[in-house]
């Protein structure tokens, strides 16, 4: 994968749809995932997926600390969709982590260790498993600085083609697609490794 001309790949891709753009993916991968945390539009990337492969492995590395709306939404997600869901989960319980550091603030050195428990380890473990070579996510452009430097198509750390079929689209682009296609959104949603909105995860960077 690394091979490939990206810069090419982004150009004709650019005006591609979704469908067209993980058909073209889904036609060069051997081993494709795609990953969700069911934050809000994460449905999009589900729905366009599953309708190209419906038997996609779905990567969903759980925190711990979803609200109660966004695991009824993946719950209703992995019914309506019939989703091939892979959960993976931190090796330390929640309720450990309390009584040992809480959540600590952006600040605290204690973050490092904290994000490392509960989005790393999982995200890292559940790639190490599958060992994809196309890696579809929802990721679009003006979310962080770091994901407005990437494109549609673009190569992971560890070599994987990383495929973000709606980096072009904006809200209202998406809030349009799931009504045509009556699909639902949650945004009562909580990353505990963020705190703000504009901070990368750590699992893209």
């Amino acid at each position: 994968m690394r091979n490939l001309d990206l810069v090419k790949i982004n150009k004709e891709l650019e005006n591609k749809s979704p469908i067209e753009i993980i058909s073209w993916a889904i036609g060069i991968a051997k081993n494709p995932v795609v990953t969700t945390n069911f934050r809000p539009y994460e449905v999009a990337i589900l729905y366009a997926c599953t309708e190209v492969k419906k038997d996609l492995r779905v990567i969903w590395c759980d925190t711990g600390y979803n609200t109660p709306q966004t695991y009824k939404h993946a719950n209703d997600l992995i019914e309506r969709l019939d989703l091939n869901v892979y959960l993976y989960v931190p090796k330390q319980t929640v309720g450990h982590r309390n009584v040992t550091m809480g959540i600590p603030q952006i600040e605290d050195p204690m973050h490092h260790i904290f994000t490392e428990q509960v989005k790393l380890e999982p995200f890292n473990r559940a790639m190490d498993e599958h060992k994809p070579d196309v890696w579809f996510t929802n990721l679009r452009s003006g979310q962080t600085a770091f994901r407005d430097s990437i494109d549609i198509v673009s190569i992971s750390k560890d070599g994987v083609l990383k495929v973000s079929p709606f980096y072009h689209w904006t809200d209202e682009q998406l809030d349009n697609y799931l009504k045509l296609y009556q699909l639902p959104n949650e945004f009562t949603y909580f990353d505990p490794t963020k705190v703000l909105e504009n901070r990368e995860c750590g699992l893209h960077s």
